[in-house]
């Protein structure tokens, strides 16, 4: 029997509320063996998690690839996947992967030295799709990919995909997500990291306990960013339970305290540094590397999203050749394109159903 531990996705950490989640035993293990990273590093024995829904056809036609975000994991689009939802599992073969760093998949928290906790190689959105480009081609023999649908970092990977294998992916649906990290978003990102590691208790990655006071200020910032300004005008933590809003941010610090400092630090990184347009063969052109995707792209900003501004969403979809913008009208901001809030995800399984049925 499956084992169930208590813990939290990026909805959770954004909203203070927990849920249950299997602890691991669901998921299966790709091995990579010497995976070399963008950076130039070579890890060794590199591991890929991942789980599929669903069952491949005899074309290979109906993969669907659904890559993780930051602090989430292979559950994260349950809201999307199964019968009469967008990614129905009678039709599609659906294939969810874990990101590098997020405790599942090769991460500073799970690695044997020398490359545990700080020393872990730093990470690219591109090695992530290499690394699962390897697992679709080599493991379940799939050249072809009906769509990749990603929210947040997994947006970021969405159209990298684009980028990187124009000619095996049909559609991608960046959810909550842009091509490249924008000045403003990084900076923001660094206001996150420096609360973690101002924690003396962090000792440069080194630490023996874990750094409870800088996950707990991180839990705070992060808290006036997943939602709208809004959201909190309207006391919209109500709706999850909360009395307060201290009660609430008490339920984020909670949230953060499960997870690892190094794993989350390195996905901020990983989220920081990413720009198709440092794609080899395009020279740190971003506008060239969006001119050249392929596949048909549904654009699904949010209207109130603080990391992802529905204005930087607007200009890329001016840029790719053959795009559809179709913003998530709500207040729950960036969690929005988690289906956090009443109606999102109703709003984002009828929109992906309709755009994925299109020929």
């Amino acid at each position: 029997m499956m084992s169930l531990r208590r813990s939290w996705c990026l909805v959770c950490l954004l909203c203070g509320s927990p849920v249950i989640l299997a602890d691991g035993t669901d998921n299966q293990i790709f091995e990579l063996g010497d995976f070399t990273f963008e950076s130039g590093a070579t890890l060794p024995n590199a591991r890929l998690s991942y789980v599929t829904h669903g069952t491949l056809n005899a074309s290979k036609s109906n993969a669907i690839l659904v890559p993780s975000w930051y602090s989430g994991d292979h559950h994260g689009y349950e809201f999307l996947i199964g019968p009469g939802k967008a990614l129905d599992t009678s039709k599609y073969f659906i294939v969810a992967t874990d990101m590098f760093a997020n405790g599942f998949s090769s991460s500073p928290s799970n690695t044997p030295a020398p490359f545990a906790g700080p020393d872990f190689p730093e990470i690219a959105i591109r090695d992530n799709v290499n690394a699962a480009h390897r697992l679709l081609t080599e493991e379940l023999g799939v050249d072809h990919l009906r769509a990749v649908i990603g929210f947040s970092m997994g947006a970021q990977q969405a159209f990298q995909w684009a980028v990187s294998y124009p000619e095996m992916v049909e559609v991608i649906v960046p959810i909550c997500g842009n091509a490249k990290e924008y000045p403003f978003g990084f900076v923001r990102l660094e206001g996150a990291k420096s609360a973690i590691m101002a924690d003396s208790a962090w000792k440069e990655g080194r630490y023996d306990e874990p750094p409870e006071a800088g996950l707990k200020a991180i839990a705070r910032h992060w808290a006036s960013w997943g939602v709208s300004q809004e959201w909190w005008r309207q006391e919209a933590y109500r709706e999850l339970g909360f009395d307060s809003i201290e009660e609430r941010l008490l339920a984020a610090e909670a949230s953060w305290l499960a997870r690892d400092a190094n794993n989350m630090l390195w996905q901020a990184k990983m989220w920081q540094r990413h720009n198709v347009g440092d794609t080899p063969g395009f020279d740190g052109d971003f506008e060239k590397a969006l001119r050249s995707i392929r596949a048909r792209v549904l654009l699904m900003p949010s209207d109130t999203d603080l990391y992802f501004p529905l204005a930087d969403a607007e200009s890329e979809h001016r840029v790719i050749p053959d795009s559809t913008l179709m913003p998530i009208p709500s207040i729950w901001g960036h969690s929005a394109g988690a289906g956090a809030g009443p109606g999102d995800a109703e709003f984002l399984n009828q929109s992906i159903a309709e755009f994925l049925a299109e020929k």
